[in-house]
């Protein structure tokens, strides 16, 4: 530790990361800003998964001994190599963790020497954070970076107020709040009952969530990656862990005592988010509505544990809108150096160019909806 007790280290190794569990938790709970995809949990159980060896950079700040300030970051080798967050493709937000318990004058001295941190290691890289919420603690970083930086839009996720399925009800033009009242009440003629899975029965009802999944979205574009080994692993081990912490929920919902649909949300103190669900096809034959079914489930857990957001986390799909969300605009923060600034420029232009694409295609499949009808 430093005169002034302040120490900074990069962790590069998965089994010390692993120790780091008690350490990180703390200062997750410190950090209001902090999604579920921050858990040590799901971060260390990814890098399990997913890691290269010899690739983890793990920027750690401690005061007096007590860590403040962590950047969890992967290098991803390249014409332009790349530190960014762990957790890839599957995880919806990423962020870097700073306490909240600190007063201004030390937390703005350990964002200061995280983005040092993050500096130095910036010589060789370009840092890329991907899918960074608005008011995250990234955004502390990239004010305080002292070279070239550049930030964009990237994913769009649709939030509502966490309040109960009434509440949300009630926020729906009137003809809308009608259909959904009948939706409501369609599924408690049904009988649905809902069950909330324990620690040790996850495993068993995360494999049948997945083939419920599978069956759910077979021959209507299944990410593949959900049908993974590596996936499949990665989930078992952090949501296991997540529902011991209460940093997760799994639900079974039952129909004639058979299991017809599962639920997996992530908590956070800010936020909660459905992440991965599956149903069995007949329930539209039952003429039960499944979006109607875990939107109540979420919001019944989001609304009665002090959070302000329920998150229908990322896509646009058409289903979210009936119920007036908010779309919240994730951002993506790239920062280099002068030396690593032209690979900053190149991955600024590429993500400026996909962004467009990916909007022309939208508003193309927009118009095509709009003929159709």
């Amino acid at each position: 530790m430093s005169a002034t007790g302040w120490d900074t280290e990069v962790c590069r190794d998965g089994d010390a990361f692993g120790r780091l569990a008690g350490e990180w938790t703390a200062l997750y709970r410190r950090c209001a800003t902090a999604t579920p995809f921050q858990s040590h949990s799901w971060l260390h159980s990814w890098w399990t998964s997913y890691g290269a060896p010899g690739r983890l950079r793990v920027v750690l700040v401690r005061r007096a001994g007590r860590l403040v300030a962590a950047a969890p970051l992967r290098l991803v080798p390249g014409p332009v190599p790349v530190l960014t967050h762990l957790g890839g493709a599957i995880t919806d937000f990423s962020d870097v963790l700073l306490c909240g318990e600190l007063p201004e004058e030390q937390a703005d001295e350990a964002v200061r020497r995280l983005t040092a941190a993050l500096y130095r290691m910036a010589r060789t890289a370009v840092v890329d954070l991907r899918e960074v919420r608005d008011g995250a603690a990234a955004h502390r970083v990239y004010a305080a970076w002292p070279g070239p930086r550049h930030r964009t839009d990237d994913s769009v996720c649709m939030e509502l107020p966490a309040l109960p399925i009434e509440g949300l009800v009630a926020r729906l033009p009137s003809a809308r709040a009608q259909r959904a009242r009948s939706k409501l009440r369609r599924l408690d003629r049904l009988g649905i009952e809902e069950r909330a899975v324990r620690p040790g029965e996850v495993p068993e009802a995360l494999g049948g969530l997945l083939r419920l999944h599978q069956r759910q979205w077979e021959g209507r574009g299944l990410n593949p990656e959900h049908l993974s080994p590596r996936f499949r692993e990665h989930l078992h081990r952090a949501v296991s862990a997540m529902v011991e912490s209460g940093d997760a929920m799994l639900t079974e919902f039952r129909l004639d005592g058979d299991v017809v649909a599962a639920d997996l949300t992530l908590l956070s103190p800010l936020l909660s988010g459905g992440y991965l669900y599956g149903a069995d096809p007949r329930l539209r034959s039952s003429k039960a509505d499944v979006a109607t079914l875990l939107l109540r489930n979420g919001a019944r857990e989001s609304s009665t544990a002090g959070r302000t957001v329920l998150s229908l986390l990322r896509g646009r799909e058409s289903y979210k809108s009936h119920w007036r969300p908010h779309p919240a605009v994730s951002r993506r923060l790239l920062m280099s150096t002068r030396r690593t600034g032209p690979g900053l420029l190149l991955r600024a232009g590429y993500a400026e160019a996909r962004r467009r694409a990916a909007d022309a295609l939208r508003d193309r499949d927009w118009v095509r909806r709009i003929r159709r009808r």
